[in-house]
Protein backbone atom coordinates (compact mmCIF):
# COMPACT_ATOMS: atom_id res chain seq x y z
CA UNK A 1 0.00 0.00 0.00
CA UNK A 2 1.36 3.45 -0.98
CA UNK A 3 3.20 5.37 1.37
CA UNK A 4 4.83 9.08 0.83
CA UNK A 5 7.58 10.92 2.05
CA UNK A 6 6.57 13.75 3.41
CA UNK A 7 8.81 16.54 5.23
CA UNK A 8 11.08 14.09 6.23
CA UNK A 9 8.53 11.51 7.43
CA UNK A 10 7.03 8.62 5.44
CA UNK A 11 3.11 8.98 5.28
CA UNK A 12 0.64 6.20 5.04
CA UNK A 13 -2.22 7.02 2.75
CA UNK A 14 -5.34 5.49 0.80
CA UNK A 15 -6.02 6.91 -2.86
CA UNK A 16 -9.97 5.61 -4.00
CA UNK A 17 -12.26 6.78 -6.36
CA UNK A 18 -11.88 9.37 -8.99
CA UNK A 19 -13.37 12.71 -10.29
CA UNK A 20 -12.37 16.14 -11.32
CA UNK A 21 -12.06 17.23 -7.40
CA UNK A 22 -10.30 16.12 -4.77
CA UNK A 23 -11.30 15.85 -0.86
CA UNK A 24 -7.87 15.30 1.77
CA UNK A 25 -9.28 13.59 5.10
CA UNK A 26 -7.17 14.01 8.08
CA UNK A 27 -7.88 12.08 10.88
CA UNK A 28 -8.24 12.87 14.48
CA UNK A 29 -5.92 11.78 17.51
CA UNK A 30 -5.60 8.10 18.18
CA UNK A 31 -7.14 7.25 15.02
CA UNK A 32 -6.22 6.62 10.92
CA UNK A 33 -7.43 7.43 8.11
CA UNK A 34 -10.03 4.40 8.71
CA UNK A 35 -12.28 6.62 10.76
CA UNK A 36 -13.76 8.01 7.21
CA UNK A 37 -14.17 4.85 5.70
CA UNK A 38 -17.89 5.65 5.70
CA UNK A 39 -17.19 9.06 3.58
CA UNK A 40 -14.95 7.38 1.64
CA UNK A 41 -17.35 5.23 0.24
CA UNK A 42 -20.03 7.87 -0.13
CA UNK A 43 -17.67 10.25 -1.97
CA UNK A 44 -15.58 8.47 -4.32
CA UNK A 45 -17.85 7.75 -7.07
CA UNK A 46 -17.79 11.19 -7.81
CA UNK A 47 -14.62 12.41 -6.26
CA UNK A 48 -10.67 11.45 -5.84
CA UNK A 49 -10.79 10.62 -1.59
CA UNK A 50 -7.03 10.81 -0.39
CA UNK A 51 -7.20 9.70 3.17
CA UNK A 52 -3.46 9.68 5.19
CA UNK A 53 -2.48 8.73 8.50
CA UNK A 54 -0.14 11.77 10.70
CA UNK A 55 3.23 10.67 11.52
CA UNK A 56 3.18 8.38 14.32
CA UNK A 57 -0.06 7.13 13.88
CA UNK A 58 -2.07 4.58 11.69
CA UNK A 59 0.58 3.09 9.46
CA UNK A 60 2.93 6.28 9.17
CA UNK A 61 6.12 6.26 10.16
CA UNK A 62 6.91 7.17 13.87
CA UNK A 63 9.23 9.70 13.86
CA UNK A 64 11.26 10.56 17.00
CA UNK A 65 10.51 14.43 16.36
CA UNK A 66 8.12 16.22 14.50
CA UNK A 67 4.69 16.09 16.37
CA UNK A 68 3.94 19.79 16.74
CA UNK A 69 1.04 21.08 14.58
CA UNK A 70 3.21 23.65 12.10
CA UNK A 71 5.07 20.07 11.72
CA UNK A 72 2.00 18.65 10.87
CA UNK A 73 0.63 21.15 8.69
CA UNK A 74 4.08 20.57 6.98
CA UNK A 75 3.46 17.44 6.41
CA UNK A 76 -0.20 17.96 4.81
CA UNK A 77 1.18 20.58 2.49
CA UNK A 78 3.87 18.19 1.41
CA UNK A 79 1.28 15.64 0.86
CA UNK A 80 -0.75 17.52 -1.24
CA UNK A 81 2.05 19.34 -3.06
CA UNK A 82 4.11 15.72 -3.66
CA UNK A 83 0.84 13.81 -4.86
CA UNK A 84 0.36 16.87 -6.96
CA UNK A 85 -3.27 17.54 -6.52
CA UNK A 86 -3.49 20.94 -6.65
CA UNK A 87 -6.47 22.58 -4.69
CA UNK A 88 -8.38 19.98 -2.51
CA UNK A 89 -11.45 19.92 0.21
CA UNK A 90 -10.15 19.40 3.09
CA UNK A 91 -11.71 17.53 5.85
CA UNK A 92 -9.57 17.77 9.15
CA UNK A 93 -11.59 16.46 12.56
CA UNK A 94 -10.12 17.21 15.29
CA UNK A 95 -6.43 16.98 15.71
CA UNK A 96 -6.65 17.03 11.63
CA UNK A 97 -8.82 20.41 12.35
CA UNK A 98 -5.96 22.02 13.92
CA UNK A 99 -3.77 21.12 10.57
CA UNK A 100 -6.34 22.16 8.33
CA UNK A 101 -7.02 25.75 9.83
CA UNK A 102 -3.40 26.34 9.50
CA UNK A 103 -3.39 25.10 5.98
CA UNK A 104 -6.19 27.26 4.90
CA UNK A 105 -4.36 30.56 6.81
CA UNK A 106 -0.96 29.80 5.08
CA UNK A 107 -1.34 28.15 2.05
CA UNK A 108 -4.90 28.87 0.86
CA UNK A 109 -3.50 28.10 -3.06
CA UNK A 110 -4.15 24.00 -1.81
CA UNK A 111 -6.76 24.41 -0.54
CA UNK A 112 -10.47 24.98 -2.41
CA UNK A 113 -12.57 24.50 0.79
CA UNK A 114 -12.25 23.68 4.49
CA UNK A 115 -14.85 21.48 6.47
CA UNK A 116 -13.62 21.07 10.31
CA UNK A 117 -15.03 18.90 12.54
CA UNK A 118 -14.95 18.28 16.69
CA UNK A 119 -11.88 20.63 16.96
CA UNK A 120 -10.76 23.86 18.13
CA UNK A 121 -8.94 26.87 17.50
CA UNK A 122 -7.54 27.08 20.65
CA UNK A 123 -4.97 25.96 23.45
CA UNK A 124 -6.25 22.76 25.17
CA UNK A 125 -8.23 23.47 28.12
CA UNK A 126 -7.50 19.56 29.57
CA UNK A 127 -3.93 19.41 29.25
CA UNK A 128 -3.46 18.44 33.01
CA UNK A 129 -5.86 15.36 32.86
CA UNK A 130 -4.71 14.66 29.42
CA UNK A 131 -1.13 14.87 30.17
CA UNK A 132 -1.67 12.31 33.19
CA UNK A 133 -3.63 9.66 30.87
CA UNK A 134 -0.61 10.48 28.66
CA UNK A 135 1.75 9.55 31.10
CA UNK A 136 0.04 6.58 31.93
CA UNK A 137 -0.34 5.72 28.37
CA UNK A 138 3.13 6.12 27.90
CA UNK A 139 4.20 3.94 31.31
CA UNK A 140 1.29 0.78 30.63
CA UNK A 141 0.26 1.35 27.43
CA UNK A 142 -4.07 2.25 27.14
CA UNK A 143 -5.43 -1.13 28.31
CA UNK A 144 -5.69 0.56 31.81
CA UNK A 145 -7.03 3.23 30.14
CA UNK A 146 -9.17 2.77 27.07
CA UNK A 147 -12.47 3.18 28.63
CA UNK A 148 -11.56 7.05 29.45
CA UNK A 149 -10.11 6.93 26.25
CA UNK A 150 -14.00 5.43 24.46
CA UNK A 151 -15.79 8.23 26.77
CA UNK A 152 -13.59 11.11 25.08
CA UNK A 153 -13.76 10.31 21.85
CA UNK A 154 -17.17 8.97 21.56
CA UNK A 155 -20.54 10.36 22.83
CA UNK A 156 -23.42 9.08 25.12
CA UNK A 157 -25.98 7.86 22.46
CA UNK A 158 -23.11 5.73 20.77
CA UNK A 159 -21.57 4.44 24.10
CA UNK A 160 -24.94 3.41 25.28
CA UNK A 161 -26.32 2.22 22.26
CA UNK A 162 -27.00 -1.99 22.50
CA UNK A 163 -27.51 -2.09 18.83
CA UNK A 164 -23.77 -0.64 18.19
CA UNK A 165 -22.44 -3.63 20.98
CA UNK A 166 -20.04 -4.38 17.87
CA UNK A 167 -18.93 -1.24 16.31
CA UNK A 168 -17.72 -0.35 20.08
CA UNK A 169 -16.06 -3.24 20.75
CA UNK A 170 -13.98 -2.75 17.32
CA UNK A 171 -12.92 0.43 18.20
CA UNK A 172 -12.03 -0.38 21.99
CA UNK A 173 -9.78 -3.42 20.17
CA UNK A 174 -8.23 -0.61 17.63
CA UNK A 175 -7.55 1.66 20.92
CA UNK A 176 -6.21 -1.39 23.13
CA UNK A 177 -3.87 -2.22 20.44
CA UNK A 178 -2.25 1.39 19.79
CA UNK A 179 1.64 1.37 20.30
CA UNK A 180 3.13 3.75 23.26
CA UNK A 181 4.84 5.78 20.50
CA UNK A 182 1.35 7.69 20.04
CA UNK A 183 2.68 9.57 23.04
CA UNK A 184 4.45 12.16 21.32
CA UNK A 185 1.42 12.62 18.78
CA UNK A 186 -0.25 13.47 21.85
CA UNK A 187 2.17 15.66 23.55
CA UNK A 188 2.01 17.41 20.13
CA UNK A 189 -1.54 18.11 20.56
CA UNK A 190 -1.81 19.06 24.28
CA UNK A 191 0.61 21.38 23.98
CA UNK A 192 -0.73 23.21 20.58
CA UNK A 193 -0.73 26.61 20.38
CA UNK A 194 -3.88 28.77 19.82
CA UNK A 195 -4.78 30.06 16.33
CA UNK A 196 -7.84 31.45 16.96
CA UNK A 197 -6.57 35.07 15.73
CA UNK A 198 -4.86 33.73 13.08
CA UNK A 199 -7.93 31.93 11.11
CA UNK A 200 -9.63 35.38 11.09
CA UNK A 201 -7.50 35.37 7.37
CA UNK A 202 -9.37 32.11 6.21
CA UNK A 203 -11.05 33.39 3.05
CA UNK A 204 -12.18 30.19 1.38
CA UNK A 205 -15.65 28.37 1.71
CA UNK A 206 -16.06 26.79 5.30
CA UNK A 207 -17.84 24.01 7.06
CA UNK A 208 -17.75 23.72 10.45
CA UNK A 209 -19.64 20.21 12.24
CA UNK A 210 -19.83 19.18 15.48
CA UNK A 211 -21.43 16.58 17.88
CA UNK A 212 -23.84 17.88 20.51
CA UNK A 213 -22.19 15.20 22.91
CA UNK A 214 -18.48 16.31 22.34
CA UNK A 215 -16.89 16.89 25.36
CA UNK A 216 -13.41 17.08 24.08
CA UNK A 217 -13.80 19.84 22.12
CA UNK A 218 -17.23 21.00 22.94
CA UNK A 219 -19.81 23.19 20.77
CA UNK A 220 -19.07 26.77 22.09
CA UNK A 221 -15.26 25.96 20.96
CA UNK A 222 -17.42 25.29 17.62
CA UNK A 223 -18.74 29.10 17.70
CA UNK A 224 -16.40 30.40 18.71
CA UNK A 225 -13.85 29.12 15.41
CA UNK A 226 -17.50 29.93 13.22
CA UNK A 227 -17.86 33.75 14.42
CA UNK A 228 -14.04 34.26 13.70
CA UNK A 229 -14.04 32.84 9.87
CA UNK A 230 -16.41 35.37 8.10
CA UNK A 231 -19.05 33.36 5.98
CA UNK A 232 -18.35 30.21 7.74
CA UNK A 233 -21.68 27.44 8.23
CA UNK A 234 -21.95 25.81 11.60
CA UNK A 235 -23.83 22.58 11.74
CA UNK A 236 -24.39 20.66 15.31
CA UNK A 237 -25.02 16.97 14.62
CA UNK A 238 -27.23 16.00 17.38
CA UNK A 239 -26.14 12.31 19.26
CA UNK A 240 -22.99 12.78 18.07
CA UNK A 241 -20.13 13.09 20.37
CA UNK A 242 -16.29 13.92 19.07
CA UNK A 243 -16.31 11.45 16.16
CA UNK A 244 -19.36 12.02 14.50
CA UNK A 245 -18.20 10.83 11.17
CA UNK A 246 -18.28 7.31 12.95
CA UNK A 247 -21.03 7.73 15.16
CA UNK A 248 -23.57 10.02 12.64
CA UNK A 249 -21.95 9.02 9.17
CA UNK A 250 -25.08 8.95 7.53
CA UNK A 251 -26.17 12.59 8.69
CA UNK A 252 -21.95 14.05 8.52
CA UNK A 253 -22.44 12.25 4.68
CA UNK A 254 -25.81 14.71 4.26
CA UNK A 255 -23.94 17.85 5.89
CA UNK A 256 -20.91 17.68 3.81
CA UNK A 257 -22.59 16.93 0.08
CA UNK A 258 -25.25 19.68 0.79
CA UNK A 259 -21.82 22.00 1.43
CA UNK A 260 -19.80 20.79 -1.39
CA UNK A 261 -22.06 21.05 -3.79
CA UNK A 262 -22.26 24.74 -3.23
CA UNK A 263 -18.15 24.69 -3.42
CA UNK A 264 -17.39 22.50 -6.69
CA UNK A 265 -17.26 24.11 -9.90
Amino acid sequence: MPHINCNNSSLYYVDEGSGAETIVFSHGLLFSHEMFRKQIDHFKSRYRCIAYDHRGQGQSEATKTGYDMDSLFLDAVALIENLQLGSVHFVGLSMGGFVGMRLAARKPDLVKSLTLMETSAETEVNKLKYSVLNLIFKVAGSKPIYKKIMSILFGATFMNDPERAEERLYWENKMMAIPKTVTRAVSGVIDRTAVLDEIRSIEKPTLIIVGDEDVATTPSKAQRIHKQINGSVLEIVPGAGHSSCIEKPVEVNVILEKFLSHVVS
